[in-house]
């Protein structure tokens, strides 16, 4: 079956998550991703769990469609081997602070000239540039810098870190949208180029509602729980059983709710809530009100009737029940497949649905140093020159 990326050659050095989840996505359109990891011990979250059969199941998941080498870079024979990898490479990601790779030479500059049609992406906490490019970074350090941290929680309550590792996604999107971007460029003119990716400002540049909210009138997002800034309602909301969404964010939406849903046609007259701008001035009295109404009845009750009004609304999950509701399994977002060591495993599936070139679960993620001998010999080298290289500390 065709795919989108099949010829792209990619060489995958990072780590963890934003880099690794970047080279997942171009492994999944069909590209050949060489995923190299650190010797000996290889990525970082091979050792964090859970452990199927001494694998982990977080390096698993986001190191599927890649072949995969451990070499010592710190070695002058495995950077050499690294070299030669590049030689016809169109991608190479890494994520080492930045002026590691200056010092294992295989920084830009070096790669460039052995291969001047080469895509770098470098992906850090802060970038290449500015006072703070020396600083580690973490997605929850970036969470906070960002501001990202601070607008959410509730009102009265502390900062609260997003559910997921929002800057780490953000960087990978960023990442990955970037090299498409330059792969294309590369097609028309030959050039290859360095993309420099930040975790802090992948996930500043999302913040696009709260920019608007403080470039045009000053104001500094505040938490606000699942309240909208400039909407309302359009938030969750406690019923009899537990909490529920409902987004009747526009004029016609809120008359429809007040006179079918909850059945309070005073509220189209009460000057709190005249207009969508007053109803979010006053979110706070119009969430009592509605939820002096809603625990009344089961969240199922109050969505069956948003649903037969047209309301947009939807149950708050547990993670357990959203990948267990119907929906999202005939949305194929599931996916099973056979790993040599863990055994019959479960994935997230493909989020865009093709209908040429799908996205495809092609390989299970690759034990530590799988690849090693396969890859040599296409590099040149011989079974007894790849038994001295193991012998010596080069390859796994």
């Amino acid at each position: 079956m065709k795919q989108p990326l099949q010829g792209m050659k990619v060489i995958d050095v990072s780590q963890v998550l934003a880099g690794p989840y970047c080279t997942m996505v171009l492994g999944d359109m069909g590209a050949d991703v060489i995923k190299v990891e650190k010797f000996p011990k290889g990525d970082d979250t091979r050792a964090m769990g859970p452990f199927i059969n001494g694998e982990s199941y977080m390096y698993m998941m986001v190191n599927r469609n890649k072949r995969g080498m451990c070499i010592n870079l710190k070695s002058e024979e495995g950077r050499r081997i690294l070299l030669e990898l590049v030689k016809s490479a169109d991608v190479f990601v890494e994520n080492f602070r930045p002026g590691v790779t200056k010092k294992l030479g295989i920084d830009y500059d070096t790669l460039s000239a052995l291969n001047p049609s080469l895509i770098y992406c470098s992906i850090s906490g802060y970038g290449q540039t500015g006072p703070y490019r020396e600083k580690g970074g973490f997605d929850i350090i970036a969470q906070g810098f960002s501001g990202i941290m601070d607008m959410t929680g509730e009102r009265n309550g502390k900062p609260v870190k997003v559910g997921i590792a929002i800057h780490d996604i953000a960087a990978a999107q960023t990442a990955l949208q970037s090299i498409l971007a330059a792969y294309i460029h590369r097609l028309k003119s030959g050039e290859g180029q360095y993309i420099d990716v930040s975790l802090v400002d992948s996930g500043l540049a999302w913040t696009v509602w709260e920019a608007a909210a403080y470039f045009g009138s000053g104001e500094v997002p505040r938490r606000n729980g699942t309240a909208h800034r400039v909407s309302a309602p359009y938030q969750g909301f406690r019923t009899k059983d537990g909490f529920i969404l409902i987004g009747a964010a526009n004029q016609k939406l809120w008359e429809i709710f007040c006179l079918h849903v909850v059945k309070k046609p005073e509220w189209l007259e009460d000057k709190r809530f005249l207009t969508n701008s007053l109803r979010a001035k006053h979110v706070e009295e119009l969430t009592e009100e509605i939820e002096q109404v809603l625990v009344n009845h089961d969240s199922s009750y109050w969505l069956k009737l948003l649903d037969e009004y047209g309301i947009p609304s939807g149950p708050v999950y547990s993670y357990d029940q959203t990948l267990a509701d119907p929906h999202i399994q005939a949305r194929d977002m599931i996916l099973e497949y056979t790993h040599p060591v863990g055994g019959v495993m479960k994935t997230l599936g493909f989020p865009a649905k093709f209908s040429e070139t799908p996205c495809q679960l092609t390989k299970p993620a690759p034990l530590l140093g799988q690849h090693n001998q396969e890859i040599l010999q296409d590099l040149g080298y011989t079974d007894e020159e790849i038994e001295k290289l193991r012998h010596h500390g080069i390859v796994k």
